[in-house]
């Protein structure tokens, strides 16, 4: 009679941790959703738009509500009503197109001719085109709904191969990548430099779209919103080639 002993494999915390992260990165290696190249599309867009209403929309972030809710809060406290609307109307259309991209999934999660997230991109593209028609004189509006394009953006793109992150705004990703670069210096996990590396190569792209934007639109003014949706098009036809 054969007897077969097994031996029972006890993992730490970091090795359990190491190893999750890897089936989470195998699961996801086809979806077009989380991989770099269109997280860094998104990014390099994400960038433009808060830049573009920064510099021709009256200093107003779209993607930034931290900085939005700082400035309303300010022009509260000094009796200035006026103003504090001027940076609150763009953190409640952020709220709103997080349940609008909420909405959408819920409705054509098991839509067969087009997957949920380009149905997202595809309104994202019209509300984008239509704020570079809009007129100076009603610059809240065009921030409005461009704080309402990122809101979807942010909801419906949350991770880049099995990583959760932002693609439009910074502190999170900074935040994620600083910890899994201090996990690689303790642990030398190769994993987590891997880890770090995707968050900070998603923080360069978005500065380098945040450049731009700012030079296109003091050049170009107005429009030069519609880069992004040109950007947010290649998004659509990549995850129309691949698998979603």
């Amino acid at each position: 009679m054969l007897f077969y002993i097994r031996e029972k494999v006890e993992y730490t915390g970091a090795e359990k941790q190491k190893i999750q992260e890897e089936d989470t990165v195998d699961k996801n290696r086809h979806q077009t959703s989380e991989t770099f190249r269109l997280s860094a599309l998104l990014a390099l867009s994400g960038g433009f738009q808060d830049a573009y209403t920064y510099n021709v929309r009256d200093g107003v972030f779209s993607n930034a509500q931290t900085g939005n809710v700082v400035l309303m809060s300010q022009n509260l406290m000094m009796g200035q009503w006026r103003n504090a609307l001027h940076y609150l109307f763009p953190v409640v259309t952020f709220a709103l197109g997080v349940l609008v991209a909420e909405g959408i999934h819920w409705r054509y999660q098991e839509s067969k001719r087009f997957h949920w997230r380009q149905i997202v991109v595809a309104l994202e593209i019209a509300v984008l085109l239509l704020a570079g028609f809009i007129p100076e004189s009603l610059n809240m509006a065009a921030t409005m709904l461009v704080s309402f394009s990122c809101a979807m953006q942010v909801q419906t793109f949350r991770k880049v191969h099995g990583y959760g992150y932002a693609s439009t705004m910074c502190i999170g990703n900074l935040r994620s990548g600083t910890e899994s670069l201090a996990i690689y210096f303790r642990e030398r996990q190769a994993g987590a430099l891997k880890k770090a590396l995707h968050y900070y190569g998603i923080i360069f792209v978005f500065a380098v779209g945040a450049g731009l934007g700012g030079i296109v639109s003091v050049s170009v003014g107005l429009p030069a919103i519609w880069v992004s949706p040109v950007l947010l098009t290649a998004a659509f036809l990549l995850m129309n080639r691949e698998k979603m």
